[in-house]
């Protein structure tokens, strides 16, 4: 049997994801799609998951979907309509988890790997890290939700210039476009996604999951309804056993353990 092109490392609330497929710059092939698919499936029905890194193994986070595939394929239209559609659930496996979605960049990370990128909640990149939107290069549209993501992260003037002209976007402009959270030295890269992944699980899972839903609301609801939504959250956290014991831990002056 060969090994999934996706591994799995789950410990101590942080589940890791890492493309491992180095040789081919981590693309995404139907067995990459389906790993990333079961992947979520398998996280969603785990009460453990506080936070998920995904990262990828080698110089690259992930060159994007593989050409050789589709282009291959007897069918080049059913052939990328399924990788698309199994990487679609991937996604928003991910994206309805309450943990919130932490992604590690070195390297490149384009066409669909830019996509993972722009759907996770936080970004951290090394110096060596760029984007390429790309796929207009090869005659295609956007996949991976960064039609819908990236005009929310850069502003729909910046996403159309990406999209259309394909410019590849080094680490210190990502940063200041809004596609990293952060760019720290290759060498602290790792030390520095671990930092931020162990505070993230040390913290209110159900409160960080209420983040991500409100966020991914505000963009289309009106006002009223955003507000309505927000009482409503903090009123149910309020009374759940995250709100309960970090109001208790405020009040008694020490470190919240959340549920």
């Amino acid at each position: 049997m060969s090994p999934s092109p996706l591994r799995t490392k789950i410990a101590d609330g942080i589940a890791r994801l890492t493309l491992a497929t180095p040789a081919n710059g981590n693309s995404i092939d139907p067995a990459m799609a389906g790993a990333l698919k079961d992947a979520a499936a398998e996280l969603a029905a785990r009460d453990d998951v506080r936070v998920v890194v995904l990262a990828g193994e080698g110089r690259f986070f992930c060159v994007g979907g593989s050409i050789d595939y589709f282009a291959s394929a007897d069918d080049p239209r059913a052939a990328l309509h399924a990788l698309a559609t199994d990487l679609h659930d991937g996604l928003l496996g991910l994206a309805a988890l309450d943990a919130p979605v932490v992604a590690k960049v070195q390297g490149a990370a384009a066409g669909a790997g830019m996509s993972l990128v722009c759907a996770a909640d936080l970004a951290i990149g090394g110096p060596g890290a760029s984007f390429t939107v790309a796929y207009t290069g090869i005659g295609l549209s956007p996949d991976g939700g960064s039609s819908w993501l990236l005009p929310r992260l850069v502003g729909r003037r910046v996403a159309a210039e990406l999209m259309l002209t394909n410019r590849r976007v080094k680490a210190d402009e990502a940063r200041a476009l809004g596609l990293l959270n952060e760019v720290v030295p290759e060498e602290q890269l790792d030390a520095r996604v671990d930092e931020i992944a162990e505070k993230l699980a040390a913290g209110p899972v159900a409160a960080h999951g209420a983040v991500k839903r409100l966020l991914d609301r505000s963009a289309t609801a009106t006002l009223a309804d955003q507000l309505q939504a927000e009482a409503d959250s903090i009123a149910d956290l309020a009374g759940s056993p995250t709100g309960v014991e970090g109001a208790a831990a405020f009040l008694a002056k020490r470190p919240p353990v959340f549920p």
